[in-house]
């Protein structure tokens, strides 16, 4: 495959925007976005503390608080005129907002005061902040209709979907950028469930049958609508973070994110020549280098060097792309303590300056 700005077939993968690539002249570390315990303000020191500047931090997800702080609740919450509540097999499209709604909006609201109280309290404005959202399609995957189906299953409530979700990205970016006023805002767009949904193996309500696929092309409208909206409303760099197997990187790529975030464990040579292609036309890939389990160690730091760099000389990709890394666990840190998670933030920095040694030569 030619890696000049073409994927495969000779498609080409559009130039990231300069703003976003310009400012990259380190490798640096982000995690994903999910943070054990139920501690906003814990969870916003220790982010900070240990991800300052050259390296991203994030407005973490606490899933331990309960109903609403979880990713899909928590994305749920931003919906233009579509209202959601849990019933009893998960998160449901109903008329209007209920007690399950308001709790995930009123945890959100209190993550960006939070937010605003500690960035306000630092000697030194913040640089960057990521947030994450669940993108338009594992949304669709999530959420449930009426009558107890995915809202995946039917093609204008897939549509619905990504148009209200569009619509709610601009007022939380405005909230997000008023709690870090001249932060540059990265938004992580989670797509969990994209390779099933592309395949047509999600399982129906009964189980029996599985939902069609969704076309590419309808994957990719969704995807640019959303990342659209973002940008409108201020979004320094939107990057697609994709399941580890079969991941759709041309596809992402092709949509108009910035980058992609994959685990590294399980990508194979035709993926990281997509990544090679993607890195050389400019876009960020976010390494999933750091292997992250409920229990046990953490990898040494050279193991985790040698995941990113082995591949990247094995490509011919020079040292001076490195900037285009950042480094990430390969999951979320949920199932982790406080400090266990620290420790993960603590090794991701460790292992960007590794590969920053390796980028000198």
């Amino acid at each position: 495959m030619s890696r000049e700005q073409h994927g495969p077939g000779g498609s080409r993968l559009p130039a990231a925007p300069l703003q976003e690539e310009t400012t990259a002249r380190e490798v640096t570390a982000t995690a994903l976005g999910t943070w054990p315990g139920d501690d906003p303000l814990e969870a916003t020191r220790i982010i900070r503390g240990e991800l300052g500047s050259p390296h991203l931090p994030f407005l973490a997800e606490l899933p331990d608080r309960g109903v609403g702080s979880d990713a899909l609740g928590r994305t749920a919450s931003l919906l233009e005129e579509l209202a959601v509540d849990v019933q009893p097999h998960g998160w449901r499209l109903v008329d209007r907002p209920g007690k399950d709604m308001r709790r995930a909006a009123s945890a959100l609201s209190t993550d960006l005061n939070v937010l605003a109280d500690v960035a306000g309290a630092e000697d030194v404005s913040p640089d960057e902040l990521k947030v994450q959202l669940v993108g338009p399609l594992s949304l669709a995957a999530g959420l449930y209709l009426h009558n107890g189906e995915r809202a995946l299953l039917d093609h204008g409530a897939r549509r619905d979907l990504a148009a209200s979700l569009a619509a709610g990205v601009g007022g939380y970016l405005t909230r997000v950028a008023a709690a870090v006023p001249g932060a540059r805002l990265v938004v992580q767009v989670d797509e969990p469930a994209i390779a099933a949904v592309l395949a047509g193996t999600i399982p129906t309500a009964s189980g029996y049958r599985t939902l069609r696929a969704v076309a590419a092309s309808e994957v990719r409208e969704s995807w640019r609508i959303v990342m659209d909206a973002l940008r409108g409303a201020g979004a320094a760099g939107v990057v697609v973070s994709l399941p580890e197997i079969e991941a759709p990187i041309e596809l992402a790529l092709t949509s108009g994110a910035d980058g992609v975030a994959l685990p590294l464990k399980a990508l194979t040579n035709r993926q990281w020549e997509l990544v090679a292609g993607a890195v050389e036309a400019g876009k960020q890939f976010w390494a999933g280098a750091l292997e992250v389990a409920a229990v046990g160690p953490l990898p040494r730091v050279a193991d985790c060097v040698e995941a990113v760099w082995r591949p990247w000389r094995q490509l011919g990709l020079p040292p001076s792309l490195l900037p285009a890394v950042r480094v990430t666990p390969s999951a979320g840190l949920a199932a982790r303590t406080p400090a266990e998670a620290t420790a993960v933030l603590n090794r991701l920095t460790q292992v960007a300056d590794g590969l920053n040694q390796q980028a000198l030569g």
